[in-house]
C-alpha cells in the first residue's frame, strides 16, 4: 500500500510574526543628526589634528606678528584680522572634510541607510559645519587676546577696541563666506583631495590670474569684480568702508556665480549620488 504524500501542516506553535509598520515612528530629530555630524568631524584623526592644527598656526602667527609689526598696528582688532586671515584659509577645509566624509571613508551606505532622507543629512552637515566654525572662530578671536597681551609686553599701548566693520565683515562675514564656499565644492565635487585642491585655485590661484589680467586691461578690470567672488568682496574688508550699491550688486551677481549656483548644483548632486 502506497503512502500518498500530503502538504506538510503548519506547526502548531509557529506565531503569525506579521509586518513591521514604521510610518508612526518618530523621525531621528536634527539635533541628533547635526550632533552625529559634528562627531564624525572630530572623531577621526585627521578632523581633529587639522582642527588643532589651525588653532596652533592662529597662535604661531600671533606671536610672530607680536614681535614684527610696529607698535602702532598692535591692537586687539590687528591680531583679530591676523587671526581672520588665516582661518580664511584654511577653516573651509574642515567643512570640506565634513561634507565628503560619506565618499572619502566609505560609509555613505551606513548614513544613508539610518537616515533615508538625503536633505535631512545635507541639513545636519551644514548645522554640524556652522557650529565647528563659530567654535573654532571663536577659539581664535580668544587667541588674538593672547597675541595682544604678548604685543603689550613688547611695548605696545593697550588698545582692545575693535572696528565694528573690521568685527563683522573682516573677521566674521569673512569667514562665514569661506565655510559656504566650501561646502559648495565639497556637495559638488564629493571628494576631498579635489574639492581642496578645488578650494585653494578658488581661493589663492584665480584672484592672482584675475589681478594680473586686470593690470594688463581695464577693460577686465571693469568687468571682473562681476564675475570673480574675491575680487567683488574686497571692499567688505577695507576698514570702516562701505560698498556702494554698485558693489553690492558686484557682490550678489559674483555670489550667485560661485557660491549660490555651485551649492545648488552641489546638493542636487549629493541627493542623488549613488554610494558605494
Amino acid at each position: 500500500m502506497s503512502a500518498i504524500p500530503h502538504a506538510a501542516a503548519p506547526h502548531a506553535g509557529t506565531a503569525d510574526l506579521g509586518t513591521i509598520d514604521l510610518s508612526s515612528s518618530d523621525a531621528v530629530p536634527m539635533s541628533r543628526l547635526a550632533r552625529v555630524e559634528l562627531r564624525k568631524a572630530l572623531d577621526t584623526r585627521a578632523g581633529r589634528w587639522f582642527t588643532i592644527a589651525i588653532l596652533v598656526l592662529v597662535l604661531a602667527v600671533q606671536v610672530i606678528y607680536a614681535f614684527a609689526a610696529p607698535e602702532d598696528a598692535l591692537a586687539y582688532g590687528d591680531f583679530l584680522g591676523v587671526a581672520g586671515g588665516v582661518l580664511g584659509y584654511f577653516m573651509p577645509i574642515l567643512i570640506i572634510m565634513l561634507v565628503t566624509s560619506e565618499a572619502s571613508q566609505r560609509n555613505g551606505l551606513v548614513t544613508f541607510t539610518l537616515e533615508p532622507r538625503r536633505s535631512r543629512v545635507v541639513v545636519a552637515k551644514f548645522l554640524a559645519g556652522f557650529a565647528l566654525a563659530i567654535a573654532v572662530m571663536v577659539l581664535a578671536a580668544l587667541i588674538a587676546v593672547v597675541g595682544t597681551l604678548i604685543g603689550i609686553a613688547t611695548g605696545a599701548e593697550a588698545q582692545w577696541s575693535v572696528d565694528g566693520n573690521l568685527l563683522f565683515n573682516g573677521f566674521v562675514l569673512a569667514n562665514v563666506i569661506g565655510v559656504l564656499i566650501g561646502f559648495a565644492i565639497a556637495t559638488l565635487l564629493m571628494n576631498t583631495p579635489a574639492a581642496i585642491v578645488g578650494y585653494f585655485v578658488y581661493s589663492l590661484i584665480l584672484p592672482i590670474a584675475v589681478g594680473i589680467l586686470g593690470s594688463l586691461s581695464s577693460g577686465f578690470a571693469d568687468v571682473a569684480p562681476w564675475i570673480e567672488f574675491n575680487t567683488a568682496q574686497t571692499p567688505l574688508f577695507m576698514g570702516d568702508y562701505t560698498p556702494t550699491g554698485e558693489e553690492w550688486a558686484q557682490i550678489a551677481t559674483s555670489g550667485l556665480i560661485w557660491l549660490v549656483l555651485p551649492l545648488a548644483l552641489g546638493i542636487a548632486r549629493l541627493m542623488r549620488i549613488e554610494f558605494k
